[in-house]
């Protein structure tokens, strides 16, 4: 190991932040020398670096952005780069950011395990897909090592918080990431353990394609990522645990291309719109593209004023037999993840309550005079 990597030994107190440029810089080359593309994080925290001032007045898709080719890092993880020099350059200037890694391009599959003190959600959520019958005495069970384990058990398998043939890393707030490598070109899915839609397990989230995650040694204002032992290279993906995660809905619906991002005019489009799946699509695409152009600023996007009103109109929608619930819930929650990830439990909390309101004032389409 380099003499500059030391610090991704394993550490005693894994929550006393030591920021240095060493660090930073290390970090990123290190990864990006691994074929991990890497882009800034707000310094002290695990959220982007924020886009320059254009690109946060004027919201566009990353493909689309001149900053991009001309080495900024606008747009998060879009921005992720291998090139050497540009690391140079963006840890150089700013040693206090972190490091975060683009998991799709990087061919990783992370299994994020939270440790969150909450109550546990209802059965039919714990374990998605799998029932969890009334007479199972669920006492003890608190976060997402027991749910882990609980299915890996289920599968005759160790869970993957005990795998030590891969990169384990430990973070500030007492959870863990899995990191493996996908062994195919599937494109997995990101996703949240609280999740209406695709989920893995409670308090398990699932880091991949649309997604990244804090690369090892990164300081945070809560403190540093630590690896585990010393493993340093993710291991192939489980067979087993691939199967979970195409079970749970990580894998996009064959032949049906991503919607794309349409201008921001959702209650016109809404009430323009008439039935039919397609012109619904068109229509959760419009309502959507404000949280979706969050994700490309840090800060001061509005982020949660913006999933509030998509909330309150697709409730709306549902409440005027326009789409079902499920659809809207989990439309909402995979676009707050893309926009905001690791935020997943405030943007619940706001979905749930813009859901609430829009159910009460259903939107109807507004049709020609007779």
């Amino acid at each position: 190991m380099p003499a500059e990597l030391r610090f991704f030994r394993s550490d005693p107190e894994p929550s006393t932040p030591r920021p240095s440029v060493a660090v930073s810089l290390a970090t990123a080359s290190w990864c990006a020398r691994r074929g991990w593309p890497v882009h800034p994080l707000a310094a002290g925290r695990k959220t982007p670096a924020a886009n320059c001032t254009e690109c946060r007045t004027t919201p566009h898709s990353p493909n689309e952005c001149p900053c991009l080719p001309a080495g900024r890092w606008c747009h998060g993880f879009h921005a992720a780069t291998l090139d050497q020099r540009r690391i140079a350059n963006w840890w150089g200037e700013h040693p206090d950011y972190g490091v975060g890694v683009a998991c799709g391009p990087a061919g990783l599959v992370v299994i994020d395990i939270d440790a969150h003190p909450t109550h546990p959600p209802t059965r039919d959520r714990i374990l998605p897909g799998i029932p969890i019958g009334d007479h199972v005495d669920l006492t003890g069970l608190a976060n997402g090592f027991h749910t882990l384990a609980v299915l890996a058990a289920l599968r005759g398998q160790n869970s993957p918080a005990e795998d030590n043939t891969t990169l384990r890393v430990r973070t500030p707030t007492g959870g863990l990431h899995v990191w493996y490598r996908a062994t195919d070109n599937r494109r997995w899915r990101c996703s949240s353990g609280s999740s209406q839609g695709a989920a893995l397990a409670w308090q398990v989230d699932v880091r991949a394609h649309g997604g990244y995650i804090v690369a090892p040694g990164t300081t945070t204002r809560e403190g540093t990522y630590v690896p585990l032992d010393d493993v340093r290279e993710p291991a192939a993906l489980p067979a087993w645990l691939g199967q979970e995660l195409e079970r749970t809905g990580h894998l996009p619906a064959p032949n049906i291309p991503a919607p794309r991002p349409v201008p921001p005019r959702a209650q016109q489009a809404v009430l323009a719109a008439g039935g039919g799946r397609e012109r619904t699509q068109r229509t959760l695409a419009s309502v959507l593209a404000p949280v979706e152009a969050c994700g490309q600023v840090t800060e001061g996007a509005g982020f949660s004023d913006a999933l509030n009103r998509a909330a309150y109109t697709l409730g709306g929608l549902v409440a005027a037999g326009r789409l079902t619930e499920e659809e809207a819930h989990q439309a909402l929650t995979q676009a707050a993840a893309d926009a905001r990830p690791g935020q997943e439990r405030r943007a619940a909390q706001i979905i749930r309550s813009g859901l609430t309101a829009g159910l009460k004032h259903p939107l109807h389409t507004r049709r020609g005079p007779r």
